[in-house]
């Protein structure tokens, strides 16, 4: 099952990086893919998104232990350092058109979570 609306490539090679019980309701939890830092969002009933962990702005890895919330009709993430909010869906930055983060595909596979490597 494809949770996020990230486009996935048929040639992804689908990665475990946890168990659905790592992750943690309404809050970022931040696992490794392919040498990266990938923020998990889980909301209950709407699904779980996954982030690159890396704040463009400040290049510290932060973006996982931003607060959840919604800000002109889009599902987002505050950035911890410079209050930035940030598309679940596209990744990118509502306050600066020039900052995006990666979007991930995002699956379960049974009580594993999956992310696309593309």
């Amino acid at each position: 099952m494809n949770l996020s609306n990230a486009v996935v490539n048929p040639q992804a090679i689908w990665q475990a990086v946890c168990r659905t019980d790592d992750l943690v309701a309404d809050s970022g939890v931040v696992v490794w893919l392919d040498g990266v830092q990938v923020a998990l969002f889980y909301l209950p009933g709407q699904g779980v998104y996954a982030l690159d962990n890396r704040d463009p702005r400040s290049g510290a890895n932060i973006i996982g232990r931003g607060l959840l919330g919604s800000l002109q009709g889009e599902l987002v993430v505050a950035a911890p350092l410079y209050k930035q909010h940030f598309s679940l869906h596209s990744g990118q930055c509502l306050e600066d058109a020039g900052q995006q983060l990666r979007v991930w595909p995002v699956r379960l596979n049974g009580e594993t979570v999956e992310l696309a490597i593309t």
